[in-house]
């Protein structure tokens, strides 16, 4: 049986985290590619099929909104995984816990002394133009201080090898339970490597998912819950395995009911008091009675319930304003501001399309530039000039002057690429990088990630909405 032969990989002169530009093996890839070379691309196929199969049998499958055909897909696992060494890892802990420290202060501050408002960091019209601001949470501070008790933020790994920041999940982060299920299935498709390699254990988050939120009560034995908008919901696989894996209920909105203030959870024995809910429904639709009056995804009476302090939301509301794109441009300043420190983990140079000199650049060189709606995400409401036609841009031209605030602009980033499988050969496809992180009584940084990788050849978009799919991550403890 024929050998997989790598030799004619091609990096192409992108940043290849496998291999370098003389295509030698990276350090950290050492010992895989050894491993890797035993085998023949039939047994590789053969273990792709069987790691599919396992996707489906688990129910690991989402729905794409946009699909006539409502069909259920697996985020595609592919079998060769995206290794980290212990170092590079170590620093982007201390940037994400710098990055997440700052937000949660920043948050802190524009729903109550506005300080970073009046001392001109950021301009006011742009907080109180985001759709995400509440201003219902003025003067309001929940429990602990803490906003954003599970942050996803996106990296990714430019042309220098360098990462960088892409944005900031804050809302109701998604794609955890499959950096989970990933690493169960590879565990099992490569079992030897695991006690070579040292790689880092993942199994433990929703352990430590349910310690956070456990302890932004004082109440001794919470009742938590995870509200989910149901089963036609893109990500309710997600939402019942964290159930599961937490011991926590999985229930909808018409499951809680609200009496003086106090949030319950109806069951077949009565009703029960909750504590703590784990909300994967967004703010506009939480409550009725104060936000979107026809949604049936929430619980009456449920914000009031929060304000008073009788049941803590994670993440808290509001916390959506930092995940506004525009938002975005101004967390250098924010970190100097809070913390009085650079940032350790840089932003990809962005343009404001709402100033005007932003603005100009952005329509003279729109070509040349991936454009993007602050209030749109999983790939839509993008732009990719590079790759766009004229009539695409002229159509995004007259979009950013109608609507300036709604726009903001990144130069085109070659993301770094991880050698995947394909049905004949093994080829680079572009990746980004989605660490985990859990806020409660201090900032843990997970020791894995959801690796998203571009499955379709020469495309930048990972998103699973857009055809992507992803790699399990290894840390490695030396």
């Amino acid at each position: 049986m024929l050998k997989l032969n790598l030799l004619e990989y091609d990096t192409k002169g992108y940043y290849d985290e496998m291999f370098d530009e003389n295509n030698n093996v990276r350090p950290n890839y050492k010992l895989f590619l050894e491993r890797l070379q035993k085998v023949s691309h039939k047994k590789l196929n053969s273990l792709q099929h069987a790691t599919d199969r396992a996707q489906l049998s688990l129910g690991m499958t989402f729905n794409v909104y946009d699909d006539n055909q409502g069909v259920e897909r697996i985020l595609h696992l592919d079998i060769i995984p995206r290794i980290i060494d212990n170092t590079e890892w170590t620093y982007l802990e201390k940037g994400l816990q710098q990055r997440i420290k700052a937000l949660n202060l920043f948050i802190q501050d524009i729903y109550n002394d506005q300080k970073v408002i009046k001392d001109k960091i950021i301009p006011k019209e742009l907080i109180f133009s985001s759709a995400s601001y509440l201003k219902q949470l003025e003067g309001f501070t929940p429990p602990k201080d803490i906003w954003c008790h599970i942050t996803g933020s996106d990296l990714i790994k430019g042309g220098d090898g360098q990462y960088c920041v892409l944005e900031d999940n804050l809302r109701c982060p998604s794609g955890v339970s499959y950096m989970l299920e990933n690493r169960e299935i590879l565990k099992r498709t490569f079992p030897e490597l695991f006690k070579k390699l040292g790689v880092k254990p993942v199994y433990n988050y929703t352990h430590i998912l349910r310690d956070t939120l456990e302890s932004l009560t004082e109440v001794e034995k919470p009742t938590i819950v995870v509200l989910t908008p149901g089963i036609f919901n893109s990500a309710y696989f997600e939402h019942s395995y964290l159930a599961q894996q937490m011991g926590a209920e999985l229930v909808e909105g018409r499951d809680l009911i609200v009496k003086d203030d106090i949030v319950f959870m109806i069951t077949t024995t009565g009703l029960q008091r909750v504590d703590v809910i784990y909300r994967r429904v967004d703010d506009e639709f939480i409550d009725p009675l104060v936000f979107n009056k026809h949604s049936l995804l929430g619980t009456p009476g449920l914000f009031k319930a929060y304000l008073k302090g009788n049941v803590v939301l994670v993440n808290a509301p509001g916390t959506g304003v930092v995940d506004d794109k525009a938002v975005y441009a101004y967390i250098p300043r924010i970190i100097k501001y809070y913390l009085g420190e650079d940032m350790i983990l840089p932003n990809v140079k962005t343009y404001i399309c709402n100033e005007e000199k932003d603005r100009k650049y952005v329509i003279e060189n729109i070509h040349n530039l991936v454009v993007k709606q602050t209030d749109a995400s999983g790939g839509y409401g993008m732009l990719i000039g590079p790759k766009s036609t004229k009539k695409e841009q002229q159509e995004f031209i007259a979009k950013i002057k109608h609507n300036p605030r709604n726009y903001i602009a990144q130069p085109m980033i070659n993301l770094s690429r991880v050698p995947t499988l394909t049905e004949d050969t093994i080829e680079g496809r572009h990746v980004d990088l989605r660490p985990y992180a859990l806020y409660g009584d201090s900032i843990k940084i997970i020791p894995g990630a959801l690796t998203r990788v571009a499955l379709k050849k020469g495309s930048i978009v990972v998103n699973s909405s857009q055809g992507g799919g992803s790699k399990d991550t290894w840390i490695l403890n030396n």
